[in-house]
């Protein structure tokens, strides 16, 4: 337990909550489920009654030996969830490739971007993090959580916040609530291809001095001149003075290209 505590971890204990979000995920006979920490089966018990196969990735060697024990149906993997390949997942050939998890607080985003470096290999991901990762995930432009995660996630994916989760759902009670996200992968990014890596730069230089106006932010972050900046904005019809905040996708990627 103190090592699931390290990575700030939480069993979840409440049935309902984990057909919630099996139920999120939708997943039939014919998918493959890639699930995220399975810790004591809570989800990994719905999975194996409703999805193909099951995959488990927990880096806890004594509960991959339970969960293999309790399910010899599911796939346990002992395996570190921030590392392994997500890209080498083989979509069935008549169903889809999925990943569902209750992600640790402490390693929440990291696992996220890799999931987003994997996700033309994946078709669906019901995700349950802490409230405000969640959250700023989802927010739309303009929110007080709308930052850069939320712009690079929604550039690539749908993002749908589908439930809160309380803290009475986890053993033991963490101390903030989780919620949980459905995340669906775009056939086509919004960002143009030669684009990406830019596009991610001036996201980031943007979001990086949130205080700041947009023109001052993207020359300070990007090291442009503040000139640039500004007349960069203006042509694309954006006022420099905005903050980053209030800017959408489709703005970014405008600004991206004319800079």
């Amino acid at each position: 337990m103190s090592r699931r505590r390290a990575l700030g971890q939480h069993f979840l204990r409440d049935p309902l909550v984990a057909r919630a979000i099996v139920d999120a995920l939708g997943p039939s006979r014919r998918d493959l489920v890639v699930e995220i920490g399975p810790g004591e089966g809570a989800l990994t018990d719905v999975l194996a009654g409703r999805a193909g196969h099951v995959i488990a990735l927990e880096i806890d060697r004594e509960l991959v030996e339970r969960l293999r024990r309790r399910l010899p149906v599911v796939e346990i993997v002992e395996a570190d969830a921030r590392t392994w390949d997500y890209g080498l997942i083989a979509r069935p050939a008549d169903g889809q490739a999925l990943v569902v998890g209750n992600l640790p607080y402490s390693v929440g985003k990291p696992i996220v971007a890799a999931l987003m470096a994997a996700r033309r290999a994946i078709d669906r991901m019901v995700l349950m993090l802490q409230r405000e990762v969640a959250e700023r995930l989802a927010a739309p432009p303009g929110s007080k959580v709308y930052g850069a995660l939320s712009v690079l996630t929604q550039a690539v994916c749908d993002v749908e916040l589908t439930l809160r989760v309380p803290p009475g759902a986890f053993r033991p009670p963490p101390q903030v609530e989780s919620a949980v996200v459905r995340v669906t992968p775009r056939a086509q990014s919004r960002v143009p291809e030669p684009l990406e890596a830019r596009f991610r730069a001036v996201v980031r230089a943007a979001f990086a001095s949130r205080r700041k106006m947009l023109a001052n932010a993207l020359a300070g972050g990007l090291g442009v001149p503040l000139a640039t900046a500004r007349e960069a904005a203006t042509a694309c019809g954006v006022d420099p003075a905005r903050r980053a905040e209030t800017l959408t996708i489709e703005e970014f990627v405008a600004l991206t290209s004319r800079l």
